[in-house]
């Protein structure tokens, strides 16, 4: 059996960490060099890093940043935000990230998922998908930051971008987003029973109960979260030693 992944993120708005509830009311969480380092000394099991502002301000992801943080850890370390094109992805995997995390430019342009697995493996290719539920077990993507509508069904796009070579789907129930209520569990139980790639749940979490439901009940591959790490309000290690406690396979 794989081991389930916590994995922490940094959500970085003019080169600081930021963190708000349903994707607005932003606040300052810190430096994403120092809490990158804090993540992997403490051995979470991956580092996402998203430059949220980077598709909706038509910025290119900040490389420094990108390679301070990477010259800091020892975990892998995806990277997302204002990655449109073949050659910026090429940029941000020589500043030091191991993955590319695709939103945006993958719903306006699906072969770029093509074009990216193609050229540096599927599993270098995770596509991120911020869903709003529409209606009874149907949700919608949406882009440039959970500002726009797309009218996408959110199961049928994450079909599609595993067709096309997506190695990983991460994916993000905008509803629960920073309310600490726990995770989008039949967003998540749905989305993972209609693909055969892991995917890794965001959005919502509140304790390490959280964890463990989405990772049982919501069968994700892994959990996300950003606040209740910054704000230290638990650890990696508490939630880890928690999952462990109720039989869930976890890297110590």
């Amino acid at each position: 059996m794989l081991a389930k992944r916590i994995i922490p993120c940094l959500d970085v708005k003019d080169g600081r960490v930021v963190k708000g509830v349903q994707f607005v009311g932003l606040r300052d969480a810190g430096d994403p060099v120092e809490l990158a380092k804090k993540y992997s000394d403490e051995r979470a099991d991956e580092l996402i890093f998203l430059d949220i502002s980077a598709s909706h301000e038509g910025r290119k992801t900040m490389v420094d940043v990108i390679e301070k943080t990477a010259a800091n850890i020892t975990i892998p370390f995806t990277v997302g935000g204002g990655i449109n094109s073949v050659d910026d992805m090429k940029r941000i995997l020589r500043a030091g990230a191991d993955k590319i995390s695709l939103n945006t430019a993958a719903v306006l342009r699906p072969e770029l998922i093509r074009e990216g697995a193609t050229i540096f493996g599927s599993q270098c290719i995770v596509v991120a998908i911020d869903a709003r539920s529409v209606g009874e077990n149907r949700w919608e993507v949406y882009t440039h930051g959970g500002r726009n509508a797309t009218g996408r069904d959110v199961i049928h796009w994450a079909q599609e971008a595993e067709a096309l070579g997506a190695g990983e789907i991460l994916l993000t129930s905008m509803d629960d987003d920073g309310e600490k209520k726990g995770f989008g569990l039949e967003l998540t139980k749905r989305v993972s029973e209609a693909v055969g790639i892991p995917v890794i749940a965001s959005g919502g979490a509140g304790s390490r109960e959280h964890f463990y439901d989405v990772l049982t009940q919501g069968k994700a591959d892994a959990a996300l979260a950003a606040s209740i790490f910054h704000y230290d309000e638990t650890s990696i290690h508490s939630v880890k030693e928690y999952l462990q406690t109720k039989g869930v396979v976890v890297r110590p």
